[in-house]
C-alpha cells in the first residue's frame, strides 16, 4: 500500500524484544511520502544496560536510510529512551532526513497536528527519572512473563499471543488512570497551542479518538502490538495493526 504518511514509534532498537522482523515486513508491503519515527526507536536506555544488536536491528536502519536515498521525508522525533540524540537537534542529514524534538504536520485536509513522543508530558519521566527507569526493568520483566506465557500456550495448542504487560495497561485501575491522564494532557496541550490533534507514542497503546475537540493519535509500539499510523490519500487517518494483517 501507498500512504502519504506513515507514523511509528517505540521499536526499541538495541533490546531483544523489539519486533524488527515484522517492521522490516511492514515497511516491504508499505511505502509512504513521509515516514515519521516518533521517538524510541533506539533504546539508549538498554544499550547502556547490555549491548544487544541483531543483524535485524542493522536491517531496519538501513531500510530507513534506503527510503531516505529514493526521496521519502524522513522525520526522527526524539523520545525518552533516544534522549542522547536531544542535544545535537535540530540535525538535518542529507535531504531527506531531520531529527527534531517535535514538529507540525499538517494532514490533506489542512488541519494540523503536533507530533511529539509524549515523554515531555509523563511527569514520571521528567520529573523521577529513576522510577521511570525502574519501571522500564518492570515492563522487561513482563515480557519476559509473556514469553513464558505463550511458550506453554502454543504447547496446549492456543496459537494466539496474549500479552500481560497487555492486560495490566488495559486493566489495572492505577495503570489506566495513567494513560488517561497521559492523553489529556496531550489534547489540552494541543488545544492551548491552537492545533487540531497530536500524534505521539511513549505509551505503547495505539489509539485514535477525539478528546474535548482535538484529535489524539498514538502510533503504539513495535515490541508488542506491532502497529502504525498511517494518513490515506483520502485525507484519513488509522490504524494499521501488522500482527492482524
Amino acid at each position: 500500500m501507498k500512504y502519504k504518511s506513515i507514523f511509528i514509534s517505540d521499536v526499541h532498537l538495541g533490546t531483544k524484544y523489539s519486533n524488527t522482523k515484522m517492521l522490516l515486513d511492514f515497511f516491504k508491503h508499505n511505502e509512504s511520502e513521509n515516514l515519521f519515527l516518533v521517538g524510541d526507536i533506539i533504546d539508549g536506555w538498554s544499550i547502556k544496560r547490555k549491548l544487544i544488536w541483531p543483524q535485524s536491528h542493522s536491517d531496519v536502519i538501513q531500510k530507513i536510510l534506503k527510503k531516505a536515498r529514493k526521496g521519502c521525508n524522513i522525520v526522527f522525533i526524539t523520545g525518552n529512551h533516544d534522549e542522547f540524540l536531544r542535544p545535537f537537534v535540530p540535525l538535518v542529514l542529507g535531504d531527506s532526513l531531520d531529527i527534531k524534538n517535535e514538529y507540525e504536520y499538517e494532514s490533506l485536509s489542512g488541519k494540523k497536528y503536533l507530533v511529539t513522543h509524549g515523554d515531555f508530558f509523563d511527569s514520571i519521566t521528567m520529573t523521577k527519572k529513576w522510577l521511570a527507569v525502574l519501571g522500564d526493568y518492570g515492563y522487561d520483566l513482563l515480557l519476559e512473563v509473556n514469553q513464558f506465557l505463550n511458550f506453554f500456550r502454543n504447547k496446549f495448542g492456543i496459537k494466539s499471543n496474549w500479552s500481560l504487560s497487555k492486560y495490566v495497561k488495559d486493566n489495572v485501575k492505577s495503570s489506566v488512570s495513567f494513560i488517561t491522564d497521559f492523553e489529556d494532557t496531550l489534547a489540552k496541550h494541543a488545544k492551548h497551542k491552537q492545533y487540531d490533534g497530536i500524534i505521539c507514542g511513549h505509551i505503547h497503546k495505539a489509539e485514535i479518538r477525539d478528546i474535548d475537540s482535538i484529535e489524539y493519535l498514538n502510533c503504539g509500539d513495535w515490541v508488542e502490538s506491532c502497529t502504525a499510523i498511517v494518513e490515506t490519500y483520502e485525507g484519513e487517518f488509522k490504524i494499521i495493526n501488522w500482527l492482524n494483517k
